[in-house]
């Protein structure tokens, strides 16, 4: 008897990484107030990515796993560090905030060295988040302006990070690659 279709949890990693992060770039460009990316940063970049880590766990992938669930935590750290700061518990000043990021930049370091053997798309992610997280480390030692670089920046990671997801969804609904994501880097 044969297993039942397993779905890919990396589709619904990937769309709550992705959704999540434009959302706050479109914040960090003044589009829109920081209440729908509070509401991403819990439910789908927080809780659906932590589910989906933790699927990629029982399907055996150690990259997956920790890239969700790491980010998922991220996001839902971020989401209490909005909160601490909105009712003046445990708050947050924008160094304190900076070396958050910087905590996450190492942490995106590791995952971008092994995004060189996973394919080129999760290579470019890793690389443009990478470059994103520097970026806001900067902004928030000194360098304010840069937040807004990146966040045109890091609206190009979310958009990669959509593309894999709809590589993904669209290799098993038409049944061929529809989005190629290229081979390993190295």
């Amino acid at each position: 008897m044969s297993q039942p279709k397993q779905g890919n949890p990396a589709v619904v990693g990937l769309a709550g990484f992705g959704l999540t992060t434009l959302a706050l770039q479109f914040h960090n460009l003044g589009l829109c107030g920081m209440g729908p990316v509070f509401a991403l940063a819990v439910i789908f970049g927080g809780s659906a990515q932590l589910v989906a880590g933790f699927q990629e766990k029982k399907m055996g992938n150690n990259f997956g796993f920790c890239a969700f669930t790491g980010y998922g935590a991220f996001w839902m750290a971020f989401a209490l560090i909005l909160l601490g700061n909105r009712f003046q518990v445990f708050e947050s000043s924008p160094r304190d905030i900076g070396y958050f990021l910087v905590a996450f930049t190492l942490f995106t370091l590791i995952l971008w060295v092994a995004s060189l053997k996973v394919h080129k798309a999760m290579f470019v992610t890793f690389s443009l988040l990478l470059v994103g997280f520097i970026l806001l480390d900067l902004a928030h030692f000194g360098f304010p302006a840069l937040t807004r670089v990146a966040g045109f920046e890091l609206i190009l990671c979310a958009l990669s990070a959509l593309y894999m997801m709809a590589s993904i969804i669209f290799q098993d609904v038409f049944g061929r690659d529809v989005l190629p994501v290229g081979g390993t880097v190295i």
